[in-house]
């Protein structure tokens, strides 16, 4: 009988565009409900997809300091944010609530 072997899902080996690391985020806040550490954990999830080194370094933080930000075990600063959407290359965009 043969073994079946998993692995962890990890979702940054499959954001790979640009867009869908867009509908990745925009998918997350909908699901938030306010969870800010949830938005910070997406965010790291887009920074490793697109490598936590090269973010730190475009949003002017260290690694260390970017990896505890965005591990969904904290709430980083609203600047963090800024910075890391800046470095990913993501806007931020308002809009009315729908109902």
């Amino acid at each position: 009988m043969s073994r079946t072997v998993t692995t962890r899902y990890d979702v940054a080996e499959h954001l790979r565009t640009p867009e869908e690391m867009a509908a990745y985020l925009e998918a997350c806040l909908e699901e938030s409900h306010g969870d800010a550490a949830f938005v910070a954990k997406a965010l790291g999830d887009i920074a490793r997809a697109k490598g936590m080194t090269q973010v730190a370094r475009d949003a002017g933080l260290s690694r260390e300091s970017l990896y505890k930000a965005l591990s969904g075990e904290r709430t980083p600063g609203f600047d963090t944010i800024l910075k890391v959407l800046l470095a990913l290359g993501i806007e931020l965009h308002a809009a009315p609530l729908r109902t």
